[in-house]
């Protein structure tokens, strides 16, 4: 018996040993041996990306998604603050891929994001950059229609010029007085800024009357798209509406982009820019 003890004891001694040698499994936890060499995002590239919310989706794969591109900024919408930790996490460790992130918590729902009851997650928008980011806003709009919706700022660099970049998230379809009144708001905001990019999902196409105010003020990063009876614009959403914008001030688009994605009902979206 003391033998048979004995053995157990040197094979729990072993597997320990191993453990602590190899360190903690990817993607949970990623040892420092195991993380993805650095890399470099494109400097002058933006994205914006609707998550899909509430959707069955890995945070594994949203970060690959988002890798395959390697923008520079990075706009999410529908999006819970502990996926946005995560995503940020697989995009440094797998990836090689280091942002610094920003929320526009607008609500707290456990619907959407899970948690405790009594403590459910926060979600809204998420802005990744690997530039910093200061001068952080978020405001929530007086009313969100039938969910609290809101904005986010930062200023950060895009094509080595200093920028102000805004995430949005407008109200739902069918709401089109409440999405009039929040583009409105977020229209004048925008215009105290010659240099802009605004991204989000503005949950309108580019013809509606309420996206009126955005379009006055900037030109969106797709040179085929305008407000105008014979759109020539490229959906952005398996339903084949385009309700994702990137608006530009003081930038010029050098290339568009809409990817298709198993991983949300929304495409990507993004762009190449180069400073005016």
């Amino acid at each position: 018996m003391l033998f048979a003890r004995g053995a157990w004891l040197l094979v729990v001694a072993v597997i320990a040993g191993c453990a602590v040698l190899v360190g903690p499994s990817a993607p949970g936890g990623a040892s420092d041996q195991s993380r993805a060499a650095a890399r470099d995002a494109v400097p002058n590239r933006v994205m914006t990306w609707n998550l899909c919310n509430p959707c069955d989706e890995s945070n594994v794969d949203r970060a690959a998604e988002i890798a395959k591109y390697a923008p520079q900024v990075i706009a999410v919408q529908e999006a819970c603050q502990n996926d946005v930790a995560r995503i940020r996490e697989y995009l440094e460790n797998l990836h090689g891929l280091k942002y610094h992130v920003e929320y526009g918590t607008v609500l707290r729902k456990w619907s959407r994001c899970g948690g405790a009851p009594w403590n459910p997650g926060a979600y809204g928008q998420a802005l990744l950059s690997a530039a910093p980011m200061t001068d952080f806003e978020k405001v929530e709009y007086a009313d969100g229609g039938s969910e609290d919706r809101g904005y986010m700022a930062v200023t950060t660099r895009v094509d080595g010029r200093a920028v102000r970049v805004f995430n949005t998230h407008l109200a739902e379809r069918r709401q089109e007085e409440i999405r009039a009144d929040q583009a409105s708001a977020l229209a004048k905001v925008v215009a105290r800024h010659k240099r802009t990019i605004v991204l989000g999902d503005f949950n309108a196409v580019p013809d509606a009357p309420e996206l009126s105010p955005m379009w006055a003020l900037a030109e969106d990063a797709d040179p085929q798209c305008h407000p105008s009876p014979e759109l020539d614009c490229e959906p952005t959403t398996e339903w084949q509406s385009k309700f994702d914008y990137i608006f530009l001030r003081g930038y010029a688009p050098l290339t568009h982009h809409v990817r298709q994605s198993a991983y949300s009902d929304h495409y990507v979206v993004y762009a190449d820019l180069k400073a005016k």
